[in-house]
Order: structure tokens, then C-alpha cells, then sequence
């Protein structure tokens, strides 16, 4: 089972933590359209919060990507199961997905700096993040995908040491949803 061992943070100072990223990998800029489903009665987010979400990734110089996630209760506090499967068209995917009977929760977008490398013996995956809505506010993502439980304490100990070494500290974790800022944002906008 493929688990998504994970911590957000926020930056304050973008330009240090991104020249230090680019001492480990060459930065890969996309743009994230995203979108969440759920029933009418919230039961994926009621039920330890799973999300299922479609993503149309645009990538400068390449095809876009469409992908299809389901992320399962979470483990602990970094750990979830995740499962995510190329789709080949966005329309169809959420023609499918409504036709079941799920709803839009939420869409946006995210502007990406993806970063990929290795670090305690793990394919880590560092992105900055910047949301349109949130007025600027920056982001970091460090992940990286274990194939059992039993890796998620050393994996998660592995994307806390990129953490650190990038100047960050535990005051600067987040485990606020993307989904839940948005929301809100438009809430208190209208």
C-alpha cells in the first residue's frame, strides 16, 4: 500500500529556502488546477478526512497531466494512504465522478516549484507552493511514498531532517488543508 509520509510548513523568507533546494535539485515550475469531491453530506471529509481529488498539472515544455488521487484516512500525523492513477481527460474524469453522485468541494489553483532529490536514503519531493487566493502566503510540501507502515516513522523523520536543514522549524509546520484556507477565504470574501 502506497503511503504519503508529509509536512507543510510555512515560509517566510521563499528566496533563502528555494537557493537552498537549488543546491539539491533544479526547480520544475507547474501550475496545479485542482479539484475535491465529496458527497452532499461531507462523508469523505467526515470520515478522517479522505480526499479524492482530480489534478490538471501544466508543465512548460510538456503535456499536461491529469491525475486522479484518493488519499485515505490519515495514520499519524504525516502518514496517509494514498492512491493516484494518470486519467487521460478531465471532463470525462469529473463527468464520472458527479454521475456517481459526488459534488465540487472546492477548486483551485496552485503555483508549483517542484524539487525532487534524495536524503536519508529516500526520493523526497519539496515543493513551494503559492495559492493565488491567499494573498501571497508561501508554503513548503516535503514528501516522499513508503510501501508500509512500518516505514513511516523513519520516512517521516527523513522529510523533518529536509525541514530543518532548509532553516525551518516545528513552530513553522502547518496541518492546515489547502481546502479548508480556501474556503474560507471565499467565505470571508463574500
Amino acid at each position: 500500500m502506497p503511503i504519503e509520509v508529509e509536512r507543510k510548513a510555512r515560509v517566510t523568507d521563499s528566496d533563502r529556502v528555494k537557493a537552498l533546494l537549488a543546491r539539491r535539485a533544479s526547480a520544475e515550475a507547474s501550475i496545479y488546477h485542482d479539484t475535491y469531491y465529496d458527497w452532499s453530506d461531507s462523508r469523505l471529509e467526515r470520515a478522517g478526512g479522505q480526499e479524492l481529488r482530480v489534478r490538471l498539472i501544466e508543465t512548460d515544455g510538456q503535456q499536461p497531466c491529469v491525475l486522479l488521487t484518493f488519499k485515505a484516512a490519515m495514520l499519524d500525523g504525516s502518514s496517509t494512504p494514498e492512491f493516484e492513477t494518470t486519467v487521460g481527460d478531465v471532463s470525462a474524469t469529473d463527468a464520472v465522478l458527479t454521475g456517481l453522485g459526488l459534488v465540487h468541494l472546492v477548486a483551485f489553483q496552485k503555483h508549483c516549484l517542484n524539487y525532487t532529490f534524495r536524503a536519508d536514503g529516500y526520493d523526497i519531493k519539496a515543493t513551494v507552493v503559492q495559492l493565488p487566493e491567499l494573498d501571497g502566503e508561501t508554503f513548503l510540501e516535503v514528501e516522499t511514498i513508503v510501501d508500509n507502515p512500518g516505514e513511516t516513522v523513519a520516512a517521516s523523520a527523513a522529510v523533518h531532517n529536509v525541514l530543518i536543514g532548509l532553516g525551518l522549524s516545528d513552530q513553522d509546520l502547518t496541518d492546515e488543508l489547502y481546502v479548508d484556507r480556501v474556503r474560507a477565504q471565499r467565505s470571508s470574501a463574500s
